[in-house]
């Protein structure tokens, strides 16, 4: 393996771990409504265990309620007891065919725990980044061990990997200060 392809390599991999943290992001709740919010909803479907948006549509009616449309006419109460039965404190109320899931209001306790939860999250994505640059720095040590790089290379290949992982740290950050401004916001 290549100087190169250890970058790029690290690169795809420091990406990834941004996409999952970005993902986990998505399920925290702020004050706000989100139809994501609901992805790890399962509804009974003919015997199966369904995501709630694969038996329904999902959006947005205002910034604190979210509208269910069954996609079959029979799945109104089912999704109800679901949406219900989850440890996502959620209380819907069905209108003929839609149901609506207002979003209760949050505490500043809670609030402050969320912020907590989104600070480890951000940690634990840090340290799987800081993970593959010490991986990829031991790819580098190889390569020059096995003469198949100069010093210099690792020395530029270094300072090269440290400058990727400062960036995605910084990025970390970032979503996790705009997470924290979302969900202390009122």
């Amino acid at each position: 393996m290549a100087i190169n392809e250890i970058m790029s390599n690290l690169q795809s991999k420091m990406d990834l771990s941004i996409g999952a943290f970005k993902n986990n992001l998505t399920k925290i709740r702020t004050g706000r409504a989100n139809p994501a919010f609901l992805d790890t909803i399962h509804v009974d479907y003919y015997g199966s265990s369904l995501p709630l948006s694969q038996v329904a549509n999902l959006s947005l009616i205002d910034s604190r309620t979210i509208s269910v449309q069954p996609w079959e006419k029979g799945m109104g109460p089912k999704i109800e007891k679901a949406i219900r039965d989850s440890d996502l404190g959620l209380n819907p109320s069905s209108m003929g065919d839609l149901i609506r899931v207002p979003m209760p209001m949050m505490s500043e306790e809670r609030r402050r725990e969320l912020t907590k939860v989104v600070r480890g999250e951000g940690e634990a994505t840090k340290i799987a980044i800081r993970n593959l640059r010490r991986d990829a720095n031991e790819h580098v040590k190889k390569l020059v061990k096995d003469k198949l790089a100069s010093e210099d290379d690792q020395k530029r290949s270094e300072a090269d990997i440290q400058k990727a992982t400062d960036k995605h740290i910084a990025e970390v950050d970032r979503l996790v200060a705009a997470k924290e401004h979302d969900i202390m916001a009122v």
